[in-house]
């Protein structure tokens, strides 16, 4: 089978189907004419440039039509895709260019300075510009799709376990890890993210997150376009854009992370958007604040929490209108043919309702890190099982909670506390509009939880009456035994708070 082409497959069923609205150009384009863009860019990277099958692309740029032609190209060709965080420097992205050993780089022109020092500071041979050339030796990749003679190329077949694309994770905390995205994983995402969380062909779902993100791409691009829906794409992130959208274009289903739909519920528009439309909302990224759910709820609108991470694709829960009612908090239960397995530290399965560190094995695991066989050897086993990291319960019904990362688990007098657990109470307080507990050294304990907490606005926080509320909800050896108020946590753009510069800023003002 030609195993990647899923937008080639769906343009044959249903070509005239509109695929894709571009904000804020207002672009429409049917399945058939997206495809034949893609097909383009394809022919373009095998005949034109020359790339072979294997070989690497790199694409620095902001949402926009063309991203979505590489992309698929690569499901095409099998050329393998390498996006490039557009929030990234040049210093943070040359490792990865030189790591990936991409040959082309299809560049946006507001990035020139970024592409002027990684032209000089990398072997990159060739670089083609989406709009305008930075430089006369620069061809533009719309030129050399359109000139392409799609006769002289022949689509190949592409093996299940060819990788698709590179995604390269955080490197905050040591060497970028490019995480081997093979074709079988792409196809997988799309197929059982529509059955799990009953996508339709009538769905209409906005991206405004960035596409170089497997949360751009996994959800909802992928899924959405398995089952032929439509997908309205927006350059950034603009609140009134975004609500005007959602009315406009009648959108059905939004994927969005917690920061993301607190500035929404901010924005004027909330209160009076039209939302008769929307089937539900759902967050992902982070933990999700009871607040903004409840505040959604009184909109009417169903709100939904998922969980997924690079390595795993992005949607590996699902759960149905109903339970997300029922269980609020709950990222729901594993989609089909996903195992799942919660651990202690030597492997050994942990009981209903006990904190594990979570296991994935099934067709939607990536297939290691690129060129680093001591990592994948670390967090993929034997048996096929990937140790994420990350920290759940599982309920006597099946739901799974997220508890938090491992390495942000508290060790205090010998007992483990997950901070989850307590932001999750803090986030019940009326007057606490956001909060984070970090782990830091102490000399009686080993370490002791700091909670750091946003207050709404005009709240005067009463310390002693936040701990007798949260007495009534966790056990005392839990309490965080320091506190600080901010102005706001530092996030990152999917809405993950950035706990080391908290733990940073406690450390250096205790010193």
């Amino acid at each position: 089978m030609i195993h990647g082409d899923l937008l080639g497959e769906r343009a044959r069923l249903t070509p005239d189907k509109l695929a894709l609205v571009t904000v804020p150009d207002g672009l429409r384009l049917t399945y058939r004419e997206l495809d034949e863009r893609a097909t383009r860019c394809a022919a373009a990277w095998r005949t034109g440039l020359g790339l072979e099958r294997g070989d690497r692309v790199a694409i620095l740029s902001h949402n926009r039509v063309e991203f979505l032609d590489a992309f698929f190209a690569a499901g095409k060709s099998g050329v393998i895709l390498v996006p490039l965080g557009t929030r990234l420097t040049a210093a943070e992205l040359e490792p990865i260019l030189e790591d990936s050993g991409a040959r082309a780089v299809l560049y946006e022109s507001a990035f020139a300075d970024i592409v002027g020092r990684l032209r000089d500071e990398t072997p990159v041979e060739r670089w083609l510009a989406l709009d305008t050339p930075l430089h006369p030796d620069d061809p533009a990749h719309a030129d050399l799709c359109a000139s392409v003679d799609l006769s002289a190329w022949t689509r190949e077949r592409i093996d299940p376990e060819d990788l698709y694309c590179l995604l390269y994770t955080s490197g905050t905390t040591g060497r970028p890890k490019g995480v081997e995205i093979p074709h079988r994983m792409v196809s997988w995402n799309g197929f059982n993210t529509a059955c799990g969380w009953q996508l339709r062909e009538s769905d209409v779902s906005p991206i405004f997150t960035p596409l170089y993100h497997a949360g751009g791409l996994g959800a909802f691009l992928v899924p959405i376009f398995a089952i032929g829906g439509t997908i309205v794409l927006h350059r950034g992130f603009d609140p009134s854009e975004i609500w005007d959208t959602i009315v406009r274009e009648r959108c059905t289903v939004v994927l969005g992370v917690p920061t993301i739909w607190k500035i929404l519920m901010e924005a004027p528009e909330f209160q009076t958007a039209d939302l008769s439309h929307v089937r539900w909302f759902i967050s992902g990224g982070a933990p999700l604040p009871r607040y903004i759910i409840e505040a959604y709820q009184a909109r009417g609108v169903v709100f939904k929490q998922g969980f997924g991470m690079t390595e795993a694709g992005v949607n590996c829960f699902a759960m149905t209108v109903e339970d997300s009612l029922a269980k609020v908090g709950s990222i729901g239960k594993p989609m089909m043919f996903t195992e799942v397995r919660l651990v202690d530290a030597d492997g050994r399965d942990v009981p209903v309702g006990e904190v594990g560190e979570m296991l994935f094995r099934g067709p939607h695991v990536a297939r290691g890190y690129w060129n680093q066989p001591d990592a994948t050897a670390a967090a993929f086993d034997e048996d096929g099982w990937l140790h994420t990291g990350d920290l759940a319960r599982r309920d006597e019904d099946g739901f799974y909670y997220v508890a938090g990362r491992a390495k942000d688990m508290i060790i205090s007098g010998g007992v483990n506390v997950y901070p989850a657990e307590i932001e999750a109470a803090l986030l019940l307080h009326p007057e606490i509009e956001d909060a984070a507990v970090v782990g830091v050294p102490d000399e009686t304990w080993g370490e002791i939880g700091v909670a750091f907490v946003v207050t709404r606005s005009g709240s005067t926080l009463d310390l002693d009456a936040v701990r007798a509320f949260l007495q009534q909800r966790i056990a005392r050896y839990k309490l965080p035994r320091a506190w600080r108020i901010v102005d706001a946590l530092p996030r990152t753009p999917y809405g993950k708070v950035i706990k080391n510069q908290l733990r940073d800023r406690w450390l250096a003002e205790s010193s």
